[in-house]
């Protein structure tokens, strides 16, 4: 008994010290609370907002690149959340993969002064404008339709966001608030072509956004 004594006081310690450590922990500024969405014009926050996009290349594997840099405004009042209103700006000049070689070719210009593959050496940058939204029950998540701007065309897209948190940015003080959302869209309908049917024609977005207010 005496041996097994200072075993059960170590597997004792063991346990403990997680929940000691979780009492201590300081709580996250930001937390999934509606209540804490102050009403107002906010500012993405382009060092925390990007736009990650996903396509089957293939059929070996899922491909994964993003846009980051996002800039763009956000209107929300929590007594009447139907009425939010976002217009964002994606840099498509910066996009982002893996490989510097398919970056290259993403943003590699036609051959002889022809169409390029992808979105061409000086792209212009995406936009996003909403036109509507509609909040569930719950209030925690909207289908957002907009107008989706890219490589000059225009088409509705379709949305389904999550509010993720909300609170105050304590290194800037700012009223901070995010949400994830996803939806799919086919390149074709804004004439990117290029690998069909080989690398698929839709691309899987995932959205992670932060707004400050101003």
């Amino acid at each position: 008994m005496r041996r097994i004594a200072p075993f059960a006081a170590l597997a004792l310690a063991v346990v403990a010290v997680p929940v000691v450590v979780a009492q201590n922990a300081p709580a996250l500024p930001g937390t999934p609370d509606k209540a804490r969405v102050a009403a107002g014009t906010y500012i993405a926050d382009p060092g925390h907002t990007m736009v990650v996009w996903e396509v089957d290349h293939f059929g070996f594997s899922r491909y994964t690149g993003l846009f980051g840099d996002v800039t763009g405004t956000l209107v929300i009042d929590p007594a009447n959340p139907a009425a939010a209103r976002v217009d964002v700006m994606i840099p498509v000049a910066k996009v982002t993969t893996a490989s510097s070689g398919l970056t290259d070719h993403l943003l590699r210009a036609g051959k002889d002064g022809g169409k390029p593959d992808f979105f061409g050496a000086s792209p212009a940058d995406a936009r996003f404008v909403s036109t509507s939204v509609v909040v569930d029950d719950d209030g925690d998540e909207a289908r957002v339709t907009g107008n989706l701007t890219l490589n000059g065309v225009t088409r509705p897209v379709t949305l389904d966001v999550d509010f993720h948190g909300a609170g105050t940015n304590p290194f800037n003080k700012k009223a901070t608030v995010g949400f994830k959302a996803e939806g799919t869209i086919r390149r074709s309908d804004f004439g990117i072509t290029y690998g069909i049917p080989m690398v698929s024609d839709e691309v899987e977005l995932e959205i992670h956004a932060a707004f400050e207010k101003q």
